[in-house]
């Protein structure tokens, strides 16, 4: 495609993606995340040179760019760091969860969306940011998300000031409360993640107020993904005949009880129902194939050839749209179109076009290659976290009487799932013979990692 001042080649096979990701040299993503991370972040012309330097590698594994890669990837692989996270992400997903208890014979109604966005934002910080986390104070978070939704018009950037003005003012709210929050040393006791960004920058020169700017950036990719990731899949899995009693079938073999002062208590180890419960990551799966809508970039370095057959010339763009892909047919089956919580199942019988299992590599939801998200086993755990604690514990029905999907014309373009235009109300009640009792949810071990990507089983 010939786009104005610039030639973009379109992607959508996985042959050619997997092509394409074997050259992350010649076809590069560093340069044009950094390019819109400057953008988005509002970083100054001092922290943008820092972040050009040696942006893609080509002089060694130095510089921001490529330690702050290296940073990420090691505070969120299985290991006592990622574990740490975890197990404060689900006592804060497990507390919000209590807040839902209705009153015996009573109900609760929520906004799905909402109610997830917050408690969600709550958790994720928390886990990241440690107890001085900046978003405790909601009036930040909101400003985050007033940020967020004005994302697109910061990217275009014609005239932020009056096109993004809202957006800016959030921005400036949550860089400040970041600044402060580095400036009195609350990072010190946060995450191995948060203490790797930071002192990765530190390292390579950066200000405090451009840490701060960049952290922005940083909330982001945490943030953005999970909520919506979780609210389809808890109004898919409730609004399909029968998956919310099979998932608790499943997940029920897994749970103990036991009786404490009288007290029964129920508990569940979340990590050993992403190897013992394939329906329940298949359903995983499934979503976010069904509701994932990214766009992996790339710009061509050098003149390259492709498969031997396709010249990608020099300074042009690659876009390999998931969306695509994730709805070809002969990829996926005719019912490519439809939710179906087995299609990963490996006894679901196939129904592609060649009667083989669809390529692995196809399935784009966290991206791939050397670009693929650092953070996708930790968004894993939180995911299926909240999924779990929730239908387990909760029956749920829409007060306007009947499941219907909300539009998603409006999805942010920093976003991967698709955001619903409109939330949903819902009913919560506590499951019939589940009046009683406490529930205790734990994670035992991270190094149990559950394959999202062809990358992992590769691992």
């Amino acid at each position: 495609m010939t786009m104005p001042g610039q030639k973009m080649y379109i992607v959508t096979t996985p042959d050619l993606i997997q092509a394409i990701q074997k050259q992350p040299k010649a076809l590069a993503f560093p340069p044009i995340e950094a390019k819109f991370a400057s953008k988005i972040c509002g970083s100054t012309e001092d922290a943008h040179k820092i972040l050009m330097k040696n942006v893609n590698g080509d002089d060694g594994d130095w510089g921001l760019s490529m330690e702050a890669y290296a940073g990420m990837r090691a505070a969120l692989s299985a290991g006592p760091g990622l574990d740490d996270m975890n197990r404060v992400m689900i006592q804060n997903i497990a507390a919000s969860l209590d807040s839902l208890k209705p009153s015996p014979g009573s109900r609760t109604k929520i906004e799905l969306a909402k109610w997830l966005r917050q408690s969600v934002t709550a958790a994720t910080t928390n886990s990241v940011y440690g107890p001085h986390n900046p978003f405790k104070d909601l009036a930040v978070a909101d400003a985050f998300w007033q940020f967020e939704s004005n994302l697109m018009a910061l990217l275009v950037g014609i005239l932020p000031s009056l096109t993004a003005h809202k957006g800016l003012a959030g921005r400036a709210k949550v860089v400040k409360a970041f600044e402060h929050y580095f400036r009195t040393d609350g990072h010190k006791q946060a995450s191995i993640l948060m203490k790797n960004r930071y002192e990765t920058s530190a390292k390579n020169g950066v200000s405090v107020e451009d840490i701060a700017r960049f952290e922005v950036g940083g909330a982001v990719a945490i943030l953005v993904n999970t909520a919506p990731a979780v609210f389809w899949m808890l109004l898919l899995a409730y609004s399909h005949p029968g998956l919310v009693d099979e998932l608790r079938r499943d997940i029920g073999e897994m749970m103990t009880e036991k009786t404490s002062n009288g007290d029964t208590i129920r508990s569940l180890d979340i990590t050993s129902l992403k190897t013992s419960c394939p329906l329940l990551t298949s359903t995983f799966q499934e979503v976010l194939r069904y509701r994932s809508m990214g766009t992996s970039v790339r710009q061509v370095m050098e003149d390259t050839i492709l498969d031997s057959k396709w010249l990608l010339k020099k300074d042009c763009m690659i876009q390999m749209p998931s969306r695509v892909i994730h709805k070809d047919k002969s990829i996926w089956g005719s019912d490519v179109d439809k939710f179906n919580p087995r299609r990963f199942m490996k006894d679901e019988p196939q129904k592609t076009q060649s009667g083989r299992r669809p390529n692995a590599t196809a399935f784009r939801a966290f991206g791939g290659g050397t670009t693929l998200c650092p953070g996708r086993h930790f968004a894993t755990n939180e995911i299926l976290a909240v999924v779990t604690m929730f239908i387990m514990r909760y029956d749920m029905k829409p007060t306007a009487g009947e499941w219907s999907l909300p539009t998603t014309q409006n999805t942010n373009v920093a976003t991967v799932v698709m955001e619903p235009d409109t939330d949903v109300e819902v009913e919560l009640s506590t499951r019939d013979g589940f009046e009683e009792g406490q529930w205790a949810f734990d994670l035992k071990d991270s190094g149990m990692v559950f394959a999202v990507v062809a990358e992992d089983r590769a691992e």
